[in-house]
C-alpha cells in the first residue's frame, strides 16, 4: 500500500484488500453522501452514519481495483471500527484538505 497516494488496506473475510481515494471514488462518495463541495464534503464525513460507511467502503474498494467485491460488500462481515479505520486513513494519507 502507498498511503501517499490515499492507499489503505482493510482484512475483509481473512483477506487483505486495498482501498483507494481515486477522483473517481472521490466523486462517487460526493454524489453518494449528496455534497456539493470538497468542503461539504469534510464536515459531512464527521458525521457518518452505517449507510454512509458502506457507500464510502464501496467507493473506495473500487478505487483500489476490488469492483467485484464493492458489488458484494453487504454480504461481508465488517466490523464498523475497522472500516472507519481504513476509510479515514485513504483520506490522510491522500491528505484531504477541505480548504
Amino acid at each position: 500500500m502507498n498511503p501517499q497516494r490515499g492507499e489503505a488496506a482493510i482484512m475483509i473475510d481473512g483477506e487483505m484488500r486495498k482501498l483507494c481515494l481515486t477522483l473517481g471514488a472521490l466523486a462517487e462518495i460526493e454524489a453518494a453522501l449528496g455534497c456539493d463541495t470538497l468542503k461539504d464534503l469534510s464536515l459531512r464525513l464527521k458525521s457518518v452514519s452505517a449507510r454512509d460507511l458502506m457507500k464510502l467502503l464501496k467507493a473506495l474498494l473500487r478505487g483500489g481495483g476490488e469492483r467485484n467485491l464493492a458489488g458484494e460488500i453487504e454480504t461481508h462481515c465488517i466490523h464498523p471500527k475497522d472500516a472507519m479505520a481504513a476509510i479515514l486513513a485513504c483520506f490522510r494519507g491522500a491528505n484531504f484538505d477541505e480548504t
